[in-house]
């Protein structure tokens, strides 16, 4: 039998490794990028941010490398440009400037969408279609505003509902409160190599990355009840007059299977969106499928570890034992 328990100092050791670089990662701004809410170490996308989205589809293919010549000599060098094959593209970047008119109401300055898509059209021909518009920030950031309270909220909520399920076990709080520090693990984990995918990769944070931050909040709670539900029913049945520790063990166990095959039934959806969907929906699916993965990693190697580790005192052990070692000797010199 495997022994999960006896190896969840090795869990909480590779976690630590994944979750601080990831916290400093969001704990530092990220250079040249307008970070107008926190963390500043994401890379905030059009949503929050603002600017101009524009959609163009050529005619015949174009060059990405190309296409990037183009808005750089236009004043726009650090626009981001997405390709959907040869011909169509979606290019963010600053707000455009309207055109600008003298006293008598004459144009003496064109609308910069207007000299980009003339631009575009004396490069590479006719445009099959040129749409610029306008994307405000303060629709997303009040999304992101009431997201952060909708998570507090439903952390308190699910704190309640799992102390008052489990009251029958003895200390109920503190099973509601290991599933909560799971919930937190799990963001921690996406939050963070989001951070540093954007740091790497240039991967930007929109809309569609809060929406998947609140589904794998369900996901996490979800997988972490079954486990409970489970050590629950072999703690009332009695298991043997085992341990809590030989408890939980078995009880992983049993739902081992049914936790790997649901998440690997979603992971292959998942893959799936993320090879054909298009990449409107790519950061979408990714911060999925790395909710996921964490999500059935900590429901096993987390949340059921921390109740033992909260039985056995052993934090409380362990912070004991580095205090009596690191105190002043308390020995004195008599006269």
């Amino acid at each position: 039998m495997i022994n999960f328990v006896g190896k969840k100092y090795w869990y909480f050791l590779v976690s630590a490794l994944i979750i601080i670089p990831g916290v400093l990662s969001l704990l530092i701004p990220i250079p040249s990028v307008a970070s107008p809410m926190f963390p500043p170490g994401l890379r905030w996308g059009l949503d929050f941010t603002g600017g101009s989205a524009i959609t163009i589809e050529f005619s015949g293919k174009v060059d990405k490398v190309a296409l990037e010549e183009v808005f750089t000599s236009l004043g726009h060098g650090d626009a981001v440009i997405r390709g959907y094959g040869e011909k169509s593209f979606f290019v963010t970047t600053r707000a455009l400037k309207e055109e600008e008119k003298d006293s008598e109401g004459k144009v003496i300055r064109p609308s910069e969408d207007f000299e980009i898509k003339s631009a575009l059209e004396e490069r590479f021909g006719a445009l099959g279609s040129f749409n610029a518009d306008f994307v405000h920030p303060a629709v997303a950031a009040e999304t992101v505003r009431n997201s952060i309270f909708a998570v507090i909220a439903a952390s308190v909520g699910i704190l309640l509902y799992i102390t008052w399920a489990f009251r029958k076990m003895p200390k109920p709080f503190r099973w509601g409160v290991c599933a909560v520090i799971t919930l937190v693990h799990d963001v921690l984990v996406v939050l963070g190599l989001f951070s540093l995918l954007g740091r790497v990769m240039n991967l930007e944070v929109n809309v569609m990355f809060v929406t998947a931050a609140l589904t794998i909040i369900g996901f996490s709670v979800h997988d972490t009840i079954v486990v409970f539900d489970r050590i629950r029913e072999n703690i009332l049945k009695g298991a043997a007059g085992q341990s809590l520790a030989a408890t939980i063990n078995a009880s992983i166990l049993q739902t081992l299977g049914r936790s790997l095959n649901t998440s690997l039934t979603v992971l292959f959806t998942l893959l799936a969106l993320l090879l054909f969907g298009g990449a409107s929906i790519r950061n979408f699916v990714l911060a999925m499928t790395i909710g996921i993965i964490t999500g059935t990693y900590s429901s096993i190697a987390i949340a059921s570890q921390l109740l033992v580790v909260w039985e056995r005192n052993e934090i409380g052990s362990f912070f004991k034992q580095v205090r009596l070692r690191f105190a002043p000797s308390r020995g004195g010199t008599g006269a």
